[in-house]
């Protein structure tokens, strides 16, 4: 009986949840990364070099890094249908002021305050997750709500592709039009987080009532299990050194994504082609990826191992961004950007299944957003390094082998924490559940 009314209670709780928070993501990386495609006659329009405009695509996470924290810690004391809501109008208007960037110093301040306003939006759902879902069953949630961001590139580069098509329409610059049309849906969807959104599954009216006493009864007990040994004060969350090295790791894992939202479309354009076959085929990666990744993020959760799945996943990046930058030929630089895409996709669900297992309530709040922001500069550094090297040696070569390094770093990392925390597990009379690893 408990076993059927699990499965009932999941079923409905993902199906209400995880479609929508994929629309959001979804949305939110479109915003994010489509300065790749405007790019490709932006810079020529308003004069950025390689090196400004690395810097400028980068500067985002320093708005992330300064405000992430924060904004999480609110997410979690007004609730999420709120704040949710505030974090897409907000990102959504300043997504749409870039269409009015003159020169370095606008793009800069506008990435910046882009960066600011979506600060929040994606540590702040995988805590809203880590309230409606058992440990066992997250990784797996969490790589069809990631799926978003390989899937917004398989959508969104056709699209992107085909609104720089606009150009001169009512005066107007196609990557204008690309920025305007493409952040009115984060800003409508603002709206409808409101009515859709619900904060905790105690107001969750639209379950049944045993549905919702067993959902709240269970997710209670796991939070009880941790109480012994998980941290739940905010200063806790920020200092634990599982939740620095994690930081570092996904550093690393960041620094390989943005390099393929910022830099792939000029990679693929270097071969002579149109906006529009960019568009094309900057999305066959993603779309193998977004496959890789929900098998992988499921065989996670099946056998309970997180660390190799993180180490194999970014050994698969690291490889496909050394390929990609040796190879010469427009279908060998596919399959190995399809390589990065696939390693890095896969890499993020069992790594962000890991901070909730040691870490509750404010803790949580504050560990998650920690790893995100201080990870995140790594969307900073990949990306503003293969500007300023592109700018120094005329070729992405050397970029992508310096991201690749981090990726490799980022494995080694991980497996020096799993064997730090089994250290730890062997001498505390309290041990961390093993899935933490």
């Amino acid at each position: 009986m408990d076993s059927e009314l699990e499965t009932r209670v999941l079923r409905r709780i993902s199906l209400r949840i995880v479609p929508f928070i994929m629309l959001l993501y979804f949305v939110a990386f479109i915003d994010r990364v489509n300065i790749g495609f405007a790019s490709l006659t932006m810079n020529k329009d308003i004069g950025l070099t390689p090196t400004v405009y690395g810097f400028g695509a980068g500067i985002f996470f320093w708005g992330y890094f300064l405000f992430e924290v924060p904004s999480n810690i609110m997410l979690h004391k007004i609730g999420a249908r709120i704040w949710i809501a505030r974090v897409m109008i907000t990102w959504g208007l300043v997504s749409a002021a870039m269409a009015f960037v003159q020169g370095a110093t606008s793009f800069y301040v506008l990435r910046f305050l882009l960066g600011a306003a979506e600060a929040g939006f994606f540590p702040g759902i995988i805590l809203y997750l880590s309230y409606w879902f058992p440990a066992r069953q997250r990784a797996a949630v969490t790589a069809l709500f990631m799926a978003a961001a390989p899937l917004s590139t398989v959508l969104g580069s056709p699209l992107s592709g085909a609104l720089l098509e606009m150009d001169g329409l009512f005066g107007f610059k196609g990557w204008q039009w690309l920025f305007v049309l493409e952040a009115v849906p984060a800003v409508m969807l603002g709206f409808v987080v409101l009515g859709v959104l619900t904060d905790r599954p105690e107001q969750a009216r639209w379950l049944a009532d045993d549905e919702r006493a067993w959902l709240v009864k269970t997710m209670k007990a796991e939070n009880d299990g941790k109480a012994a040994t998980a941290s739940h004060s905010i200063w806790r969350g920020l200092a634990d050194p599982r939740v620095l090295a994690l930081s570092l790791v996904y550093f690393g894992t960041s620094a390989g994504l943005y390099t393929l939202g910022v830099w792939a479309p000029q990679i693929i354009k270097s071969f002579g082609l149109s906006a529009l076959e960019v568009g094309f085929l900057n999305a066959v990666p993603p779309t193998v990826a977004v496959i890789a990744m929900v098998l992988w993020a499921r065989h996670s959760d099946r056998t309970g191992e997180r660390t190799w799945h993180v180490v194999i996943a970014c050994a698969i990046a690291a490889i496909g961004l050394a390929l990609a930058g040796m190879w010469t030929s427009l279908a060998a630089v596919i399959a190995a950007l399809t390589l990065v895409n696939i390693g890095i996709s896969s890499s993020k669900p069992p790594l962000w299944s890991m901070p909730t297992m040691f870490l509750s309530g404010s803790a949580a709040a504050a560990g998650i957003a920690t790893i995100n922001s201080i990870g995140n500069l790594g969307g900073f550094v990949g990306p503003a390094m293969i500007g300023w090297i592109k700018d120094q040696t005329g070729s992405f070569a050397g970029g992508l082998y310096f991201v690749a390094t981090l990726l490799v770093l980022s494995a080694v990392l991980t497996l020096l924490l799993s064997r730090a925390q089994t250290a730890h597990a062997e001498t505390d009379p309290h041990p961390a559940p093993a899935q933490s690893h």
